[in-house]
């Protein structure tokens, strides 16, 4: 309910204006804050998963940064050009199991009606997980993704 500043009559709604007087009325900006905080706030719990950094030397974070991204993009290379680096194939092992979603969004989108519907949905939440994992790996980081991060396929 908003008061207006004019006449002083309550008004109701999503009105720009006064119904008594017509003044226009100063809607206050607190609910649009608040969702902001709240998906903000959302987002912090989704992405709060462990973080294994400190189980990495720094000399290897910063040596195979670049391997650690390309695990996200094309997970092939750095499997095979930076076999060696903890830091590689702990970011190797979550493009492997968002590649293995991918596939499985794409089997699922040959399914009429159901897959059309599901597999879009997949794929972006792939892609979110994705740019989420080639943050981290640009910042040195080797935290686990939210959903698939607790699975490990390479050792």
């Amino acid at each position: 309910m908003i008061t207006c500043k004019q006449c002083g009559t309550q008004v109701e709604g999503d009105v720009k204006y006064c119904t008594n007087c017509g003044a226009p009325l100063e809607i206050p900006e607190t609910s649009q804050n608040t969702s902001q905080i709240d998906l903000s706030e959302k987002f912090k719990q989704f992405n709060d998963t462990a973080d294994t950094t400190a189980e990495f030397t720094a000399e290897d974070i910063e040596k195979n940064k670049v391997m650690a991204l390309l695990a996200y993009i094309i997970f092939l290379i750095p499997l095979l050009a930076a076999k060696d680096s903890k830091f590689a194939r702990f970011h190797t092992n979550q493009g492997i199991i968002l590649f293995i979603g991918a596939v499985i969004a794409s089997i699922i989108a040959a399914i009429p009606i159901i897959g059309w519907i599901i597999a879009p949905i997949l794929s972006v939440i792939i892609t979110v997980l994705a740019v989420i994992g080639i943050i981290n790996a640009a910042g040195g980081k080797a935290k686990e993704l939210p959903l698939v991060g607790k699975f490990k396929i390479l050792k």
